[in-house]
């Protein structure tokens, strides 16, 4: 497996990795020869020689250098200079007359910071779209850097000697750089659902970028507004003949390619490392199969180690597809049927479609077969970069693929035409979760979703923070947590009932409904009415009114809920709060018995400290590492493993949780079924004297973040079989953001679940 570390610095590189330096050429780096960059233009250099702005500065140091580079490369460093026009006006003096200077730099206006995201300087919302007048307003505020707009970089180059460049927008920013626009071209695809924005700090984040690019591109401010720019100035005016790049090097080296669009008006990919030239010689291969079975596709030829072909000025599909289901939806179908049946054609199939939701196999099923890669052109898609290609593939597979593409680009698709009455009309309905479940294991390989799991969460915002950043702002503090915090109020008082029944519904039922007993669930469609979830039966809103208030809270289950907080309001309701399946709620207050003690105490949250438990009279004789931990695990056939592993937690800990995977979890999770059910296991678990108390595991809500959530644990503890499982160094990293821990048991090697059912199965005990 490639290491996170080594497809990171990757990413990065991909600032330059694909810009054509001349051979034998010596360049000057300002940075540490550590950096990724430095190490990238090591192996393009003839000559690397890397110095900081303090030497760029010092006359004698540049007189032993004068007019001998090539190339200058420059990475957010003059953001931290005092003085960056003395440093641009120093450099001009090492550059020969026909070289380069490329600057990496960060944009003030940038819209991420107007989405929210704080200012990499100062570390605070705002300062840089106010010109820092308030971050270095006192003499005693230490200037740690500061970012420019692009107006002002191009004062500063102007001022400095440096007349001739060209600027190129960047994003998502320097450090992940996918895409790079010339500053006289546009993107001709919808970026929503293509561009995965990245942070300072995502946390603070309040608006989604990706779905402002169309307005900023519609409105001529998308150059104005980019993250970061990428400039090349040139003293003999000659520049790059490159107007865009795409980058796709979080793949690995395998996968890495760049596709670059050039001002001559050919398109061309380009494989980031060796270990990749083959998969563009295997493209020309697919275009041709599939050319054969009466697929158009853009016409393409290696040239080369390089795949090429015309850049084409139409319509994308995707675009094109989207359009119409905004404005002719009766053709929108019509065409997506026409897109299906092409599909089916690009193939031989090997399995007919018998109607039982598996649909039919083709010989090849080439995954990217989809609306984001093809033009409308002439009453018909034309297709490019066929990249993926897996044998004896599901059509539907393929389908689904194409249908999610499509949704991917925002709400307003599923707003016209619910997904759902597209998967019912290609017949994947059945079968749905199966395919989906295919898609997502392609995409998250692909982009080493997860070995790249924990950068992105340290860097990528969740929908579920953002919504929920949002939403502070449109109430009044006392407002919000009436609304949002204190969901529980008067929840085991009064009949506690749920509005909605769906995802949040059953997330809340699983997570808290033994915590508190739910009365009613309602809901607006009439479709539900008289049914069950969980046993519990749904009803219309207008069982409300049969209902005095002060005798109901009702809890709002549904994540857009706006209208049924206005209606709710027009009943006449006032006690309701808004359940966000991803918030912090406190655990209702119980009594427990921590073992070693004779007294109880009443553990309100699971976060009494044990200073405050010795105030009660209630600790300890020896105070231990943690104060509540938590196990998670299936224990099937309990064995001295387990029982090894319940001691040496609760000698960290003075209140241990175990937690127990349900029958219907293993079946779901581990596709095996377990020797002893749950009831069993459990009870066998609680019965250890090292064991404080058992909780079932929720079938779909059971990782380390919902558990978390619900106990507040201080340390959870687990087999060291997972120490470096880049999931759970994930789930690690989120709970020592929480100011809890994870420790990492090694197992009892003679003995295991596994060895013991592999000697049942073999009959040997």
């Amino acid at each position: 497996m490639e290491q996170a570390e080594t497809i990171i610095r990757g990413i990065q590189n991909g600032l330059l990795e694909w810009y054509d330096f001349r051979l034998d050429s010596a360049m000057l780096y300002i940075g540490n020869p550590e950096d990724s960059l430095a190490e990238m233009l090591s192996d393009r250099a003839a000559r690397l020689v890397c110095a900081s702005c303090v030497q760029i500065c010092d006359k004698t140091w540049r007189q032993s250098y004068e007019r001998q580079f090539d190339y200058i490369i420059l990475v957010e460093s003059l953001e931290r200079e005092t003085n960056p026009i003395e440093v641009l006006r120093s450099l001009g003096e090492l550059l020969q007359p026909n070289g380069r200077m490329l600057l990496g730099m960060n944009n003030r206006l940038g819209i991420r910071y107007f989405c929210g995201d704080r200012d990499p300087y100062t570390e605070r919302n705002f300062d840089g779209i106010e010109n820092y007048r308030r971050a270095y307003a006192k003499k005693e505020d230490i200037f740690q850097g500061r970012m420019y707009s692009q107006a002002e970089w191009k004062d500063m180059l102007h001022n400095t000697g440096w007349d001739s460049y060209r600027f190129y927008s960047v994003l998502s920013d320097l450090h992940n750089p996918v895409f790079i626009y010339a500053e006289n071209f546009l993107p001709h695809e919808d970026l929503a659902g293509r561009v995965f924005p990245t942070y300072n700090y995502p946390e603070s984040v309040f608006l989604e970028e990706e779905g402002v690019y169309a307005d900023l591109i519609d409105n001529g401010m998308f150059h104005q507004m980019a993250n970061a720019y990428l400039i090349e100035c040139a003293q003999d005016g000659v520049f790059s003949d490159v107007n865009h790049v795409t980058s796709s090097m979080e793949r690995g080296r395998e996968c890495a390619m760049f596709t670059i669009i050039r001002t001559s008006g050919t398109v061309e990919k380009r494989a980031v490392y060796p270990e990749g030239r083959g998969r563009l010689n295997r493209m020309i291969e697919y275009g041709r199969d599939l050319t054969a079975h009466g697929i158009r596709m853009v016409e393409a030829k290696m040239e080369g180690d390089r795949y090429v072909m015309p850049y084409i000025q139409a319509e994308v599909g995707h675009a094109y597809l989207k359009r119409l289901l905004l404005e002719e939806p009766e053709m929108f179908l019509e065409k997506l049927d026409h897109f299906r049946d092409l599909i089916l054609q690009s193939s031989e199939i090997v399995k007919p479609d018998t109607g039982d939701g598996d649909g039919a196999v083709l010989r090849r099923g080439y995954l990217d077969l989809v609306p984001l890669n093809s033009f409308y052109m002439d009453g018909t898609f034309v297709f490019y970069d066929q990249e993926f290609c897996e044998e004896n593939y599901p059509a539907n597979a393929i389908l689904v693929r194409m249908i999610a593409t499509l949704y991917a680009s925002g709400p307003e698709m599923q707003k016209a035409l619910p997904i759902d009455e597209l998967f019912r009309r290609y017949g994947l309905w059945k079968k749905r979760e199966r395919f989906q479940k295919m898609e997502w294991e392609f995409l998250a390989k692909l982009r080493k979703e997860k070995e790249l799991r924990s950068y992105h969460e340290d860097c990528r915002c969740n929908g579920e923070t953002l919504h929920s950043n949002r939403q502070r702002m449109n109430y009044s503090q006392e407002t919000y947590e009436r609304l949002f915090v204190d969901i529980f109020r008067n929840a085991d008082t009064r009949k506690l009932i749920l509005f909605g029944s769906g995802n949040f519904t059953r997330k809340f039922l699983a997570l808290y409904q033994k915590d508190y007993p739910v009365y009613a669930i309602i809901d607006n469609n009439q479709s539900k009415w008289g049914t069950e979830l969980d046993g519990i039966e749904i009803h219309s809103p207008q069982m409300l009114e049969q209902l005095h208030a002060g005798e109901y809270k009702v809890l709002i289950c549904i994540k857009n809920y706006l209208s049924v907080m206005k209606q709710l309001d027009k009943m006449g309701v006032a006690e309701y709060s808004i359940y966000d399946s991803y918030a912090d709620y406190p655990r209702k207050s119980r009594s427990v018995a921590v073992q070693g003690n004779s007294a109880q105490v009443q553990e309100g949250f699971f976060r009494q400290s044990a200073a405050d438990s010795a105030e009660a009279g209630t600790l300890c004789a020896t105070k231990k590492k943690y104060h509540i931990g938590y196990i998670a695990g299936v224990f099937d056939l309990f064995h001295v493993g387990h029982l090894n592993m319940f001691k040496r937690a609760k000698e960290q800990c003075d209140y241990l949780i175990v937690g127990v995977v349900t029958d219907e979890g293993v079946r779901k999770y581990k596709e095996v079924e377990t020797f002893v059910p749950y009831e069993e296991r459990a009870e066998m678990v609680r019965s250890c004297r090292y064991v404080d108390e058992v909780v079932e595991i929720p079938l779909n809500y059971g990782g380390t973040r919902d558990a978390w959530r619900l106990y507040h644990f201080d340390c959870q503890f687990s087999g060291s079989d997972y120490v470096n499982n880049p999931d759970w160094l994930a789930e690690k990293k989120f709970l020592k953001k929480h100011g809890a821990v994870m420790e990492f048991f090694p197992y009892t090697q003679s003995t295991s679940s596994t060895k013991i059912k592999a000697l049942i199965e073999k009959k040997l005990i």
